[in-house]
């Protein structure tokens, strides 16, 4: 999908995106990050350590996040900000389903320089996983 500045208003969503991570998710990400702390990948120490289970990598989640706003504007170098805050983690199941991220947008704001600030609603079992989550974009005319 791609969207031009002449067709987006304040209020505006954006069509709403599930991406599904498994555990297999979580050892792709920490193999190319590098991050290979074991509350995402091993189940007795994450448990030992007071989470419920593994948890998917806040940069990973993050990085979903992302995606829905890309996948909006077709041209990933079109966010020229973007940020969250980290409020609760994804816990991944090892049940070959694993978790679902379910993400929703919409324009909170055109700027005065032609940018659109998008806030981002990500929810992993119904509870939301990141706070302030919002990207800055600037579209073609």
């Amino acid at each position: 999908m791609s969207v031009r500045l002449s067709e987006v208003s304040v209020g505006d969503q954006l069509p709403p995106l599930s991406v599904p991570l498994r555990r297999v998710d979580l050892v792709r990400y920490a193999g190319a990050s590098g991050d290979f702390n074991e509350i995402h990948w091993n189940q007795r120490f994450a448990t030992e350590v007071g989470l419920p289970d593994v948890i998917a990598h806040g940069m990973l989640t993050m990085a979903v996040a992302g995606r829905l706003v890309s996948r909006w504007t077709g041209d990933p170098g079109a966010i020229v900000q973007y940020g969250v805050r980290f409020t609760r983690p994804v816990v991944v199941p090892d049940d070959g389903t694993g978790a679902a991220v379910e993400l929703s947008g919409k324009v909170s704001k055109i700027n005065d320089d032609g940018t659109v600030k998008v806030a981002i609603t990500a929810k992993s079992a119904d509870q939301g996983v990141l706070g302030g989550a919002s990207a800055t974009v600037r579209l073609p005319g």
